[in-house]
């Protein structure tokens, strides 16, 4: 019998979602560092808009 695994290994996932939160972490808090400055310049960062389509 041929066994296979459809599904990536469960630490791969965990890493994936692991590196998603730290991006969204990292951009939350600059965002809220430019906001208390009142840096517009916050609204033209396409890193801090969609943090989580930047490339690792």
């Amino acid at each position: 019998m041929i066994e296979a695994e459809a599904r990536p290994p469960l630490a791969a996932l965990a890493a994936r979602i692991a590196r998603k939160a730290a991006r969204l972490a990292e951009a939350r808090v600059e965002n809220g560092v430019r906001a208390r400055r009142r840096d517009p310049g916050r609204w033209r960062s396409a890193r801090l808009l969609w943090p989580t389509f930047a490339e690792d």
